[in-house]
């Protein structure tokens, strides 16, 4: 059970969502990312929306590609079985009015399965909270906003750990 690879970014959850996709699956999906309110990790095998509870303090987002199957962490806040399927061998870290905020270029194009698992989802969004009742009684100017989000004490950490399941399957390229 060895690590092959693993990548690390941060991201703005705009919206509160950070999606995870592969290069070319361009068209989003508004039933994965409204699942994503109540399951935080949602997909349809293309893209995965990761929801967190607070729109502003960037989130870690951390992919790791394994041998074989992992057991998730015990001291996860979460978790969800997931699966992706990356034509391209290289997955995109969006954040939804911002752009992409890193790829991760696969071992190989395929299909992944796996578990997404958090931690530090609701403390972010209890300081979250705490900045904005704070900026009623003194409001916040923008920069002191900005340095305050990063600031935070705490990392919200969604990380995706995922084992090759097999390959894609070929495309019917035949028109009807």
């Amino acid at each position: 059970m060895a690590l092959i690879t693993e990548y690390h970014t941060t991201a703005r959850p705009t919206y509160s969502l950070v999606e995870v996709y592969d290069s070319d699956a361009y068209l989003d999906d508004a039933d994965a990312a409204n699942r994503s309110s109540t399951e935080v990790v949602a997909g349809n095998g293309y893209h995965l929306y990761l929801r967190s509870l607070q729109p502003d303090i960037r989130v870690k987002v951390v992919i790791r590609i394994w041998d074989s199957p992992q057991e998730p962490p015990g001291d996860s806040e979460g978790i969800a079985t997931v699966t992706l399927e990356s034509e391209t061998g290289v997955l995109v870290i969006n954040q939804l009015t911002m752009g992409p905020a890193g790829e991760m270029t696969l071992p190989q194009p395929g299909v992944y399965a796996g578990h997404a698992w958090w931690k530090g989802r609701q403390a972010a969004a209890d300081y979250y909270d705490e900045i904005i009742r704070q900026g009623a009684t003194q409001p916040w100017s923008p920069g002191q906003l900005g340095h305050a989000w990063a600031q935070s004490p705490v990392t919200e950490q969604y990380t995706l750990d995922l084992w090759f399941l097999r390959a894609c399957e070929p495309e019917d390229d035949e028109e009807l």
